[in-house]
């Protein structure tokens, strides 16, 4: 065999190899290929049967790679050499048809999913959902509880296969809300608001962060969503209640300024349109 193909044959071999690690990784830890809610599930599902789709054309192309390598070495004189493949229809037929055929595939559960898992859209399964208002600041996360009137820095506590209502808005440069177990991930910029519907269906403690570069303090802008039952959620906020400290303007705006790998802390909560100031003070005019 020359060099070429020596090289040609250790190159695929070593694509094999690292596809091959990537994939077990993902098997085992990637946070994403192990859901603990129904939208992380579906979200999995989606990514999965698109990769399989995609290797049906993927993995033939290698295999035909390293067939040809071998078939049409340097060294080899007894195969047959037919060059002329140009106006051949079955050849044109496949390698027309059937990526033609996956993308229509893949076309209609895109579209099918992408209204399905809706981040706008309610999750709806008879039990009342927990509205829970969110704030990337510079570099934490401020989670609001307006029914229950507590807030948390970098920790969210909620129960079990209960749906949740996310409202998030930023103070701070573009960031993105991610709960990668739980599902989805949507934008959080200043002056808008946007909203995330999530469930987790099982108790545990799953690790959230920004999925948007903001800058410095970025690699620290993490936080834990807790999923509990009812009797621990309640008994949390009770806790929250009595040990919180007061949560107003003046100390939304001390806690707004930038600083970096936040400790958990917990507020209880004064101004009931907290949120709702926060996303509107980038909408006044400037005095």
């Amino acid at each position: 065999m020359s060099k070429k193909h020596k090289l040609i044959f250790s190159v695929l071999f070593l694509i094999s190899l690292i596809s091959a690690i990537a994939l077990i990784w993902i098997a085992n830890d990637g946070a994403v290929m192990d859901p603990k809610g129904m939208v992380g599930l579906k979200e999995r599902n989606l990514l999965v049967f698109s990769t399989l789709l995609m290797l049906i054309i993927v993995i033939p192309v290698l295999i035909i790679t390293c067939v040809f390598a071998w078939k049409y070495r340097a060294d080899n004189k007894g195969e047959k050499y037919t060059p002329d493949w140009a106006d051949n229809f079955t050849a044109e037929a496949i390698w027309w048809g059937l990526p033609f055929l996956i993308i229509i595939i893949l076309s209609v559960a895109v579209w099918t999913s992408s209204h399905e898992l809706d981040p706008f859209k309610p999750i709806v399964n008879g039990t009342k959902p927990v509205e829970i208002q969110v704030v990337a600041l510079e570099w934490k996360w401020l989670f609001i509880y307006p029914e229950q009137k507590i807030a948390a820095v970098n920790f969210v506590q909620f129960p079990e296969k209960t749906p949740l209502n996310f409202d998030i808005t930023g103070d701070a440069p573009m960031n993105s809300f991610w709960i990668p177990q739980l599902g989805g991930q949507i934008y959080a910029m200043n002056g808008m608001k946007t909203k995330l519907h999530l469930i987790a269906d099982e108790k545990g403690e799953f690790r959230g962060s920004s999925a948007n570069l903001s800058g410095r303090g970025f690699a620290g802008m993490v936080f834990m969503a807790k999923a509990s039952s009812n009797e621990e959620f309640e008994s949390w906020v009770s806790e929250v209640r009595s040990a919180g400290k007061p949560l107003n303007l003046n100390e939304y705006n001390r806690l707004a300024m930038p600083s970096e790998s936040n400790p958990v802390a917990y507020y209880t909560l004064e101004d009931p349109d907290l949120f709702d100031q926060i996303v509107m003070k980038f909408m006044m005019p400037m005095p």
